[in-house]
């Protein structure tokens, strides 16, 4: 598979909207095998609607030899050094969770607006995730389409430009960071309410790369077929700087954009 990366214009607009979508990161015959196994875990029936009881449905891990394939592809290791830096990131192990959404009448109860949070400091190992300004534990959210996804499919809500709204709002939390519920209170996702939104629309292969404070949402399935899609963390080797200008990564780029345009 083509190890070609992100042209220059596909990581100004990572840097600028927050997100870019990589057309065909993995074969769809790579994404066909991983919901073979998905629907096998599930139990429910793909040619059998009645089957399909629940609104979503969560696997977990999903370590197994396709899904390590579609994460490490040559073409995303590359895109991977282009946004957070060579030798800065570590290889997926696993998808991790895949929610698979279902058409169903009964709401799913997961939609709300929120960033990804990437840890839980230590005397508090419960509770909602934490971040911090240099996303701690997350140095890309990912977005793997191993289904066809059109406008009905539940694709994922996304806020363009909204990662630039959070760096000012974490600052002040410094090293320790704050939970996902206390960002919510400082007002996060009233002040991009307005911002465009965008559907994280594709084929069955396609990626979006995120950067880790990407505001983004769920929402339920008005289509035929379930959407099988992986959203798993790119982790960091080492914390993202924000102050060094020198030989600075996109991902840092927008976090000081953020800082320094609040």
């Amino acid at each position: 598979m083509s190890s070609r990366g992100l042209s220059a214009l596909q990581v100004e607009e990572f840097i600028d909207n927050g997100f870019v979508r990589v057309d065909g990161a993995f074969p769809s015959e790579v994404a066909a095998e991983c919901r073979a196994m998905c629907w096998q875990e599930t139990g429910c029936d793909p040619d059998d609607p009645e089957t399909w009881t629940e609104p979503v449905i969560r696997l977990s891990n999903c370590a197994q030899v396709p899904f390590r394939r579609a994460a490490n592809t040559p073409r995303l290791h590359a895109a991977f050094d282009q946004l957070v830096g060579p030798g800065r990131w570590l290889p997926r192990e696993s998808i991790g969770t895949i929610p698979i959404r279902f058409p169903h009448p009964r709401d799913p109860g997961d939609a709300g607006w929120h960033i990804d949070g990437g840890y839980h400091p230590e005397g508090h190992k419960s509770g909602p995730p934490w971040v911090n300004v240099h996303s701690r534990g997350r140095a890309l959210l990912m977005l793997f389409l191993f289904s066809d996804t059109a406008e009905n499919d539940a694709p994922t809500r996304i806020r363009v430009g909204s990662h630039l709204q959070v760096p000012s709002r974490l600052e002040p939390a410094g090293e320790e960071g704050m939970t996902s519920d206390d960002l919510a209170a400082t007002g996060l996702f009233e002040a991009t309410a307005d911002l465009p939104q965008v559907l994280a629309t594709g084929q069955a292969g396609d990626v979006f790369l995120c950067h880790p404070f990407l505001v983004h949402a769920a929402q339920p399935h008005q289509g035929a077929v379930p959407r099988f899609l992986g959203q798993p963390p790119l982790y960091p080797a080492e914390p993202i700087p924000i102050l060094t200008a020198d030989g600075a990564s996109p991902v840092e780029i927008a976090t000081r954009r953020g800082l320094t345009s609040s």
